[in-house]
């Protein structure tokens, strides 16, 4: 059975940082990009980060270019989101994806 669980999310402040992970799982991790997305109360859910099986390619969402960093760790079958710079806009629920697969998603809260 495939698993996406992520961890590392919770009350950040405005200006502060956090750092999520991601750990796939029951498939093969290494040959699959990866990508985070998010949902804010209210709204759909949104394109945060995508990063290529090897790693070598980057997408962001304008929102937070500058501000994010995705990368992984292959060995490690993990995906990663550091997140500097947090804004009260970057709270919502973040989600890791593969193809058609999505984790349960952890809450990352940002007070000013």
């Amino acid at each position: 059975q495939v698993q996406l669980v992520e961890s590392g999310g919770g009350l950040g402040q405005a200006g502060g940082s956090l750092r999520l992970s991601c750990v796939v799982s029951g498939r093969t991790f290494s040959n699959s990009a990866m990508k985070w997305f998010r949902q804010a109360p209210g709204k759909v859910r949104e394109f945060v980060a995508r990063i290529s099986w090897s790693g070598g390619s980057t997408v962001y969402a304008d929102s937070v270019k500058g501000r994010f960093t995705i990368s992984r760790d292959n060995a490690k079958n993990t995906v990663y989101l550091q997140m500097n710079s947090l804004k009260s806009e970057d709270t919502a629920v973040y989600y890791c994806n593969l193809d058609a697969l999505w984790g349960q998603g952890t809450q990352v809260t940002v007070s000013s």
